[in-house]
């Protein structure tokens, strides 16, 4: 997307101060450039008349005139950059939110494409960055033509013959922004993947706190930290070196062409062909010519820093999301029935490097199915195609006696619930968290739900109750009761198909069986799903799914495995010695 595309897109309301703040622009530059000649007819008429008579009413007229359009100057500038700064901050509002809101349409493999660390520099430093460029654009791209413009014509009315200096300074600062450009723009490429690295790593050492205060890892981690800050450092100081040549260039011009207007109109002035005022009021002019050119480098030189930032965006803006509703989708499931019919699954979208290979089960609503399976088998990356989190890439899988292909998303996975390996709570009560199952649910609803997954009990410990806060993430709460808390929020949205990933793994075994027990009673006619390191939290299971290296090794009746399914007895065996 390009940088006026995306300013049109999602200037939103803010666009009008975006239009206005140029306006102001205007007119701050129209009092600029008419102060020097007013100068140089105080200098050149109303001094000298003064001289002459001893009246003061022209001076007083022209300084009274001069103070004043100083004063509108400065209101046209504040004007300027308050318009500048609301439409600017409005602009980045609407685009992190257009970012944000794309990034909740991506499936997981679109957010492996990116990484969550690259995504969160892109809402942040990003953003930042093409906020304070389009700042700098809708105040710098109109004032500083027009500044050029109006002072370049003041002076062609004043020396014409001077303003040939221009045309050696022009070129010379052309060529050294158009070089300071081309180098510099690699290197702040390279900066922003810095940027990427230093933010996974400030944010696996936050999750991860409590790993590294264990393990006394903290001085590791700290020398981690140290090393990517001085990374993006380096990048940072090899880019900034680049661009910092445009201030003593722009500098040394500007001078250089003083000088040599002060030199060849000095001659003038002597010769008789120039008054003082005039060449007064024609170095002011050069000198805003100048300045304009030192603006207009910024501008190209933000242009540049905000380059990367914007192709960084435009690639999470452009990025299609791999899993979407079809037209004329289905909105309801009839039921939690689920097949699989030679379904193959590749992260890559690869036949020939599956995951998952030609598995075809055919579960009934309302059954519990047990599964389970070494490590790396796939059991996980199986349950995630049903509300599809990742899409199958040969086969068909039905829900509900339909392929899932054919549903509306979020009709799916509202009828799908999911409590993942790593389970995930929010900052806010426990009752706002319990919440996320179902916004409406009543105090009565909450409390069954979190009986049946035995979390009442511990709830009511607390001092606050269900009103506890749980801070960022759940760290007031222990891992076998957030555990139950996230089973507790699954249990409210009443599903058709509930999924539990390893979901009792932090809880006893007394407690695991109350919870499967509720399942079984209260929820008859949803199908569960329950993926378990422990053989006992399945074997009651109508049947029991023995995952291989991503294939169906068997499918039945614990009692049917035990007779038949060498892999299911090595593990029940090595788990009763284990109890033993």
């Amino acid at each position: 997307m390009k940088f006026p595309q995306m300013i049109k897109k999602y200037s939103g309301k803010y666009g009008k101060y975006l239009i206005l703040c140029p306006i102001a622009m205007i007119g701050e530059v129209a009092m600029e450039t008419t102060i020097p000649m007013m100068t140089a007819n105080l200098i050149n008429e109303a001094i000298p008349h003064s001289q002459q008579t001893g009246e003061i009413s022209q001076v007083l007229l022209y300084g009274g005139l001069m103070v004043l359009m100083a004063l509108a100057s400065m209101a046209f500038g504040m004007l300027g950059s308050y318009l500048s700064s609301k439409g600017a901050y409005g602009f980045s509002r609407n685009l992190r939110q257009a970012l944000f809101e794309k990034v909740q349409t991506f499936s997981f493999k679109n957010i492996d494409h990116f990484s969550t660390a690259s995504l969160v520099t892109r809402l942040t430093t990003d953003v930042n960055q093409v906020q304070g460029t389009v700042m700098m654009v809708v105040r710098m791209a109109v004032r500083s033509p027009i500044m050029l413009i109006m002072a370049l014509v003041m002076a062609l009315r004043l020396q014409p013959a001077l303003v040939v200096i221009l045309a050696v300074a022009i070129p010379i600062l052309a060529f050294a922004i158009g070089l300071i450009m081309k180098l510099a723009f690699p290197k702040f490429q390279i900066m922003m993947k810095k940027y990427d690295a230093l933010n996974s790593s400030v944010q696996e050492n936050l999750i991860a706190i409590r790993v590294v205060k264990a393990f006394v890892r903290a001085k590791h981690e700290k020398e981690k930290f140290e090393a990517s800050v001085d990374d993006v450092t380096a990048t940072q100081r090899a880019a900034e070196k680049i661009v910092l040549w445009n201030g003593p260039i722009m500098t040394i011009l500007m001078n250089a062409s003083i000088v040599a207007v002060l030199f060849l109109g000095g001659q003038r002035i002597v010769g008789g062909t120039m008054s003082t005022g005039d060449l007064s009021a024609f170095i002011t002019y050069i000198t805003q010519i100048l300045m304009s050119l030192m603006m207009l480098s910024f501008l190209f030189l933000g242009f540049v820093l905000s380059r990367a930032s914007i192709a960084r965006l435009s690639e999470v803006l452009d990025e299609k999301a791999d899993i979407v509703s079809p037209d004329q989708a289905a909105t309801q499931v009839k039921d939690g029935s689920i097949v699989f019919d030679h379904v193959n699954f590749s992260y890559q979208g690869d036949p020939k490097n599956l995951v998952l290979t030609d598995i075809n089960l055919n579960i009934k609503s309302g059954e519990t199915i047990g599964v389970i399976g070494g490590t790396g088998s796939a059991k996980t990356t199986l349950v995630s195609l049903i509300p599809r989190l990742y899409d199958i890439t040969s086969g068909r899988l039905l829900v509900g006696g339909r392929d899932v292909r054919e549903y509306d998303i979020h009709a799916l996975r509202d009828q799908v619930a999911m409590v993942l390996q790593k389970n995930v709570l929010f900052s806010g009560t426990i009752k706002e968290n319990l919440r996320w199952g179902d916004e409406h649910a009543t105090d009565e609803e909450i409390t069954a739900a979190c009986q049946a997954a035995a979390a009442d009990e511990f709830i009511r410990s607390f001092p606050d109750g269900y009103e506890t806060d749980l801070g960022q993430g759940g760290v007031n709460v222990s891992g076998g009761q957030k555990q139950r808390l996230c089973i507790a929020r699954a249990l409210l949205k009443k599903p058709r198909i509930m999924i539990l990933d390893d979901a009792t793994s932090a809880v006893d075994t007394a407690t695991d069986a109350r919870i499967r027990q509720a399942l079984r009673t209260q929820m008859p006619e949803t199908t569960k799903i329950i993926i378990a390191q422990r053989i006992a939290s399945v074997m009651e299971a109508d049947h029991i799914l023995v995952l291989d290296e991503g294939k169906v090794a068997d499918f039945g009746t614990h009692d049917e495995l035990m007779n038949r399914s060498e892999i299911y007895r090595e593990v029940y065996t090595s788990q009763q010695k284990g109890v033993a």
